[in-house]
């Protein structure tokens, strides 16, 4: 596999928002994480997805206005999982029969990582 060089274009802005986030609370800043999840440089898309699951719950109603707005569904289904959001099964049930079918599979994944975490 060749390798990829970072786009400091992309991620750069993304660390910088998600420093205004995480100092200010700012939810204008959190929402460029959560669109950050949307990038087509998949190193930015992994970034954004890495710094809302180690923000846990403080990510949660970006990641909830995020999954109403169907926004990067593959990527926010996973993270609300990650963070242990119980609270968003019935979304990711009814996302199961989404005709997306990589929309339905991240549903099924999630599913699958809520109910080990319930377990544990």
């Amino acid at each position: 596999m060749p390798h990829r060089p970072v786009q400091l274009s992309a991620v750069v802005p993304l660390l910088a928002r998600h420093a205004a986030w995480r100092l200010t609370g700012s939810e204008a800043a959190g929402r460029g994480v959560v669109r950050a999840l949307s990038s087509a440089d998949p190193t930015t898309r992994t970034m954004a997805g890495m710094l809302l699951v180690r923000a846990g719950d403080r990510s949660r109603p970006l990641l909830r206005e995020a999954l109403a707005a169907r926004q990067a569904l593959p990527m926010v289904l996973p993270i609300l999982a990650d963070i242990g959001d119980q609270e968003s099964r019935p979304a990711l049930q009814a996302l199961m029969r989404d005709p997306d079918a990589t929309v339905a599979g991240a549903a099924r994944e999630a599913l699958r990582v809520l109910d080990a975490r319930a377990k544990a």
